[in-house]
C-alpha cells in the first residue's frame, strides 16, 4: 500500500471516529467501536508504520536531497530528518489522529459524565480534531468549575 494510500484509510478511520463521537448516541457499543475500531486501529497502524520505517521494511520515499532519518536525533534538524518524507509525514500524521481522537473520546466521555448538552461539545470536539491541544485546553477551562462543584457535593 502507497503511503498516500494509507493517509486516506487513517483519515477516513480517524474522519468516521470523530462523526460517531459527534452524532451518534453515546451507548457503551458506540464508545467502545470508537475506542477499538478508532483509536486502537491508528494505534496499531502507527506501530506497524513505525516498525516498517525503523526496521528497514518499508521505503519511506525520501525527499530529495534529505538526510537520512535518527530515530533517536531528537533535535530540530533530526525530526525535520524524519519528517522530510513521505513515510514520516504519515506516521507523524498518524499519531496525531490517535492522540486526538482518544482526547475527543475522554472529552465525550467528561462532558456526558458532568452533564455538558451536546451544544457545548461539539464547538470543543471540533476545536480538538483541528487542533488538540487547543480543543483539550479549552475543555478543561470549560469543566473547571462544574467539576470542582461536582466534587463537593460527593460525600
Amino acid at each position: 500500500m502507497s503511503w498516500n494510500s494509507l493517509f486516506v484509510v487513517t483519515n477516513v478511520v480517524a474522519m468516521t471516529g470523530w462523526a460517531a463521537l459527534a452524532f451518534l448516541p453515546r451507548r457503551p457499543g458506540v464508545l467502545s467501536l470508537i475506542l477499538y475500531a478508532g483509536v486502537a486501529l491508528l494505534c496499531l497502524a502507527y506501530a506497524a508504520m513505525f516498525v516498517g520505517l525503523f526496521g528497514g521494511l518499508a521505503d519511506p520515499v525520501r525527499v530529495a536531497g534529505a538526510p537520512p532519518a535518527d530515530i533517536w536525533d531528537y533535535s530540530l534538524p533530526g525530526l525535520r530528518a524524519l519528517f522530510m518524507s513521505d513515510g514520516g509525514i504519515v506516521l507523524g500524521w498518524t499519531h496525531y489522529l490517535a492522540f486526538d481522537l482518544f482526547v475527543g473520546l475522554w472529552i465525550a466521555r467528561d462532558a456526558d459524565a458532568k452533564g455538558f448538552g451536546r451544544a457545548i461539545q461539539l464547538p470543543v470536539l471540533f476545536v480538538t480534531l483541528m487542533a488538540g491541544p487547543i480543543g483539550l485546553l479549552l475543555w478543561l477551562l470549560i469543566r473547571e468549575r462544574r467539576a470542582r462543584k461536582l466534587a463537593r457535593a460527593r460525600p
